[in-house]
């Protein structure tokens, strides 16, 4: 299964969902991973503590070696990093990403990503993919390699507007480039219960035939907790409410 996790607007949780996500993954015994997309590498710290010049070489080297030619550019496979939790691994990401990729759209290398996939789908049973708050070469290359597809949303009327343009996007890529591909559901970021806006938001949605998945995950400061001590919630606090929500959503989606 390979799950990536997306949204165009920024500040909406994408690498918390996905580094919290495969962290229960791998703490229910999958083998997983997690390719980090994003040229700001956040799921890269979060998951490491690592920043700078500490980052290991990770995705961009595995794009660096398809630019190449001859045998090497064939055979391009990225280091994978340990993660300090058992089952989980990392694809890290450096701000070099940023570089390589308008070498890489004037090669047409927006399929080698789903190849390099294929290829560890062997290894990892649950893969998944954080990428940067736009539709770029890296985000379509995530969406064209994977089965299924995370929304993260919250709730405020311009995340609402640009929803729609986000579904209608992904539709027209599935049917370009991957009609495997799969929207799983739309996930409720940063709920406020005791809020009016975000039910009334969330039943209009749900009214519209939206796939607005049934587990709100709650605004909290243990989140920011956790990325401060790199440590994914369901080791940092398993037994907080949002830990338990995060294990919720996972058992949903793989039911």
């Amino acid at each position: 299964m390979r799950r990536v996790v997306f949204n165009q607007k920024g500040g909406v949780g994408k690498s918390s969902i996905a580094c919290n996500l495969a962290a229960v993954s791998a703490a229910q015994g999958y083998r997983t991973l997690l390719v980090d997309l994003d040229a700001q590498g956040n799921s890269t710290h979060y998951l490491t503590g690592l920043t700078g010049e500490d980052v290991p070489t990770g995705i961009a080297d595995f794009f660096k070696q398809v630019l190449a030619s001859g045998p090497a550019g064939k055979k391009a496979r990225p280091p994978i990093f340990e993660t300090p939790f058992d089952n989980l691994h990392l694809i890290t990401a450096t701000a070099e990403l940023a570089d390589l990729q308008p070498k890489l759209e004037a090669k047409h290398k927006i399929n080698k990503l789903r190849k390099l996939l294929d290829n560890l789908a062997e290894d990892y049973e649950r893969i998944y993919l954080d990428t940067p708050p736009a539709l770029n070469f890296y985000t379509v290359s995530a969406l064209i390699a994977a089965d299924r597809c995370l929304i993260p949303f919250d709730c405020d009327s311009f995340s609402r507007q640009a929803l729609y343009g986000l579904l209608e996007e992904i539709e027209d890529l599935r049917e370009d480039h991957n009609e495997a591909l799969e929207v799983e559901g739309i996930v409720v970021n940063q709920f406020q219960p005791r809020a009016a806006l975000p039910q009334q938001m969330i039943a209009e949605l749900l009214e519209e035939g939206l796939p607005v998945l049934p587990v709100n995950l709650m605004s909290s400061v243990r989140m920011r907790e956790s990325h401060q001590a790199c440590m994914p919630l369901i080791h940092f606090d398993p037994r907080h409410k949002l830990s338990l929500q995060f294990v919720e959503l996972h058992d949903l989606i793989e039911s």
